[in-house]
């Protein structure tokens, strides 16, 4: 990817609010890599600890944290929850609801 590519995506994900997500998919559009959600996904994964990123608030296209079962995906979602964002039962995200930027997701 060129270098100019995680400038633009940290910037955004830095834009995003509290108490809202995003998906790997609508971040890599608003940067304008559209159909780059992976790299979106390898960026995040390489930020270190104490970036101030709210890169847990970044799910995957399914309204999901990614890799459930996993100590990673345990932590994403206490930290989503802390965050005011309601999970379903299965782990689900209602994105017309918590979903940004706003219209994105089919919020009315």
């Amino acid at each position: 990817m060129p270098p100019e590519f995680a400038a633009r995506v940290l910037a955004i994900l830095q834009q995003l609010p509290a108490g809202r997500v995003t998906t790997y998919g609508a971040l890599a559009a608003q940067a304008g890599y559209p159909r780059h959600a992976r790299h979106v996904g390898r960026l995040l994964r390489e930020l270190p600890d104490h970036s101030g990123l709210p890169w847990f608030r970044v799910i995957n296209a399914s309204g999901r944290v990614a890799r459930p079962g996993t100590p990673e995906a345990d932590w994403q979602r206490l930290l989503l929850e802390a965050d005011g964002i309601e999970l379903s039962a299965n782990g689900s995200i209602n994105l017309r609801h918590y979903g940004w930027p706003d219209g994105y997701f089919g919020q009315p």
